[in-house]
Order: C-alpha cells, then structure tokens, then sequence
C-alpha cells in the first residue's frame, strides 16, 4: 500500500476511535447524573470536562433557569443542587437517541436529543426532552485516549406529566 492509503485509513480509524470515546464520556455523564446512581467506582463528574469547560442552558426556558456556568468547580455545584444527598430526584433516568457525532482532527461535536424521566423527592413526576449540543476535545496525553466535554449546550424542547411506579425497597 502507498503511504497515501495507510494515512486514510488511519485517520478513519482515529476518526472512529474518537467518537467511540465521545459516546463513552457522554454514557458516562449521563449516568452520573441517574437516580440512583450506578456509576463505576471512583466516577467524578468534574473530570469529565476540560479545565476551561463551559455548561450551558440555552433557549427560552433554560438560559434562565441554569444560565452560563464556567470551569468544572462552578458546573459540579450546580449539579450538586440536584444530586444526592439533597433531597431532589427519587428516581431519574436519561436516555440519547438522534446521534450525530462528527469528528475534525482535534475536535468533536456531538448532537443528541435527550428523554429525562424524573420522580421527585414531593412525589411528582414530569418527562423531559432537551436537544442536547457538546462539543469535545482530547483528554491530556497522560490520560489515554479519552475525550471531554469542552461546551455543553442543553435547550429543553418540551415536558410532560409522568406516573412513577418505584421499585419497593429502592431510595436514592
């Protein structure tokens, strides 16, 4: 093979590395903020953005719900509010579909549409669906081949009224 052909192909395939480590931060993510939480052994969430991290709500209903936040200290607190031990969720899960991830050299950019399925601590529930935009980079070279969020973008798109049915013997 000329040089030509193997350089395309690895590209491709460092193309496809990256957004199979792009789907992996998002999993994860998402699963840090579940209720329950069954995330893996020593998870954080801080270390899921890069050091300059923006989190943003946009749209008409989240820009001023949730505004702009800044750095992964200032984004982990504003998850703080809502994730145990504070009294919020008794049960919350999320689910991605409409993916599109598209991968440039040293950036990705990803696109989902998000289901939130949340029960309340006072017993309500809602469903809520938010277009989700982040954009990624590569994690320092010290930590392997992962990617982190750089700019996280949610705008809520519509909710509903929901019924939980929980599980007997589980809390948050």
């Amino acid at each position: 093979m000329r040089p030509s052909i193997i350089e395309a192909l690895q590209a491709r395939v460092a193309a496809l590395e990256a957004q199979n480590a792009v789907r992996s931060t998002i999993a994860r993510y998402m699963a840090l903020c579940d209720v329950p939480a069954h995330a893996l052994a020593g998870e954080a969430l801080a270390a899921l953005f890069t050091e300059d991290a923006v989190w943003e709500g946009i749209g008409p209903q989240y820009a001023h719900k949730f505004g702009r936040l800044e750095g992964p200290e200032r984004i982990v607190e504003m998850f703080q509010r809502y994730l145990p031990p504070t009294p919020h969720f008794a049960t919350n899960v999320h689910f991605l579909t409409s993916e599109h991830i598209e991968v440039e050299g040293g950036t990705a950019k990803g696109r989902w549409i998000m289901l939130q399925a949340s029960g309340y601590v006072d017993g309500k529930a809602e469903l809520i669906s938010a277009r989700l935009e982040v954009d990624f980079a590569p994690a320092p070279h010290d930590r392997g081949p992962e990617w982190l969020i750089r700019h996280f973008r949610t705008e809520r798109l519509f909710d509903a009224p929901w019924q939980v049915n929980p599980r007997k013997g589980i809390t948050a």
